[in-house]
């Protein structure tokens, strides 16, 4: 029995049409995705950061090949889980002590912060939820002297996230963590 071209190609392009279709699955709500409405509708959290990804460079690779990093770390992942740092969001205010893994492309100096600091009260905020994923997107602009920080944290109902910040001076870097309570944060 011989195949047709044909018939094989029309086999394929059928395969190809549907089993790359995507997913168009809503998200149930659960006690942990109703916690995170809760705690972006007050504007109340903190996400704890636990995961750094820097924009792998050539100082980033010869920085992680000199053993400097933490166990467990590479040049495209950095854990500092425990150490504390954090973004938080409380009211109309934003406040947030990140370590910085990366480089400089202006300013900075021997007084300068190493990591990536800032307090006071966001411009440009905007909260937006996508109801069949059940993620929060915050984007905000925030500046420190002559730095300027362009934010967007996506929040994920299981209440994990991950944090992208966009400097004016750096090149752009990544934070993965959890988000919870300022309460529960500052009981640990």
């Amino acid at each position: 029995m011989r195949t047709s071209p044909k018939l094989l190609t029309s086999c394929f392009a059928l395969l190809l049409l549907f089993g790359c279709g995507a997913s168009n699955k809503v998200v149930e709500a659960s006690a942990e995705s109703r916690a995170v409405d809760e705690m972006v509708a007050n504007e109340q959290f903190v996400f704890d950061t636990e995961w750094v990804r820097p924009m792998a460079t050539r100082a980033i690779n010869s920085v992680m090949q000199s053993g400097l990093m933490p166990p467990g770390s590479s040049a495209a992942q950095i854990n500092i889980t425990g150490s504390g740092y954090f973004f938080k969001m409380e009211g109309d205010s934003v406040s947030a002590n990140l370590p910085y893994f990366g480089e400089r492309q202006m300013g900075g100096g021997y007084d300068a912060d190493s990591g990536i600091e800032f307090n006071g009260v966001p411009k440009d905020l905007k909260i937006e939820k996508e109801e069949t994923k059940l993620k929060y997107t915050i984007t905000f602009n925030i500046a420190k002297q002559t730095e300027t920080y362009r934010c967007r944290l996506e929040l994920f109902p299981n209440q994990t996230g991950t944090l992208l910040i966009n400097s004016s001076h750096r090149f752009t870097i990544r934070y993965e963590g959890k988000v919870s309570t300022l309460e529960s944060s500052q009981a640990l």
